[in-house]
């Protein structure tokens, strides 16, 4: 029988593992930071579209009838949305802040600026979520 000599070098050293898994760990913690705010990000981003296409159709409706329209709802009935888009942070679509216009820069109220019945249109749509965007600079979500 021949004898195999068994050669120190079969194996990893104890100081070899530590550095591998310490670089894994490294890498996992960068991996961590940068995934922990995606979904919030994406959320604002959301709300961000979602109240561009609001304006559009709040536009594009005063537009047509050369009012503005007297609720949101009146978008959806008037076909100018499907429907009315839930507040991605919110998670409601019951919680958009509807800008009325009040008066002109005048102090008058104009026939553009109301409704059939009377009333101030909405000019305007915000978002009702509370806090701030995690944009740098943070920007509070009801100004956007």
């Amino acid at each position: 029988m021949v004898s195999r000599k068994r050669s120190s070098e079969s194996g990893f050293t104890l100081i070899e593992l530590i550095i591998v898994v310490t670089i894994v760990g490294l890498l996992a913690g960068i991996a961590l930071v940068n995934v922990r705010h995606a979904q919030r990000k994406a959320a604002e981003n959301i709300l961000k579209a979602n109240l561009t296409n609001m304006r559009k159709a709040i536009d594009d409706f005063y537009a047509d009838k050369q009012r503005f329209p007297s609720a949101l709802q009146e978008l959806v009935d008037e076909k100018y949305m499907r429907r009315i888009p839930p507040d991605p942070i919110t998670k409601s679509a019951d919680t958009w802040i509807e800008v009325r216009d009040e008066a002109n820069d005048s102090g008058f109220e104009t026939s553009s600026n109301l409704n059939d019945s009377g009333a101030p249109g909405v000019v305007d749509v915000k978002s009702g979520a509370t806090g701030q965007t995690i944009d740098d600079p943070p920007v509070a979500y009801d100004t956007l």
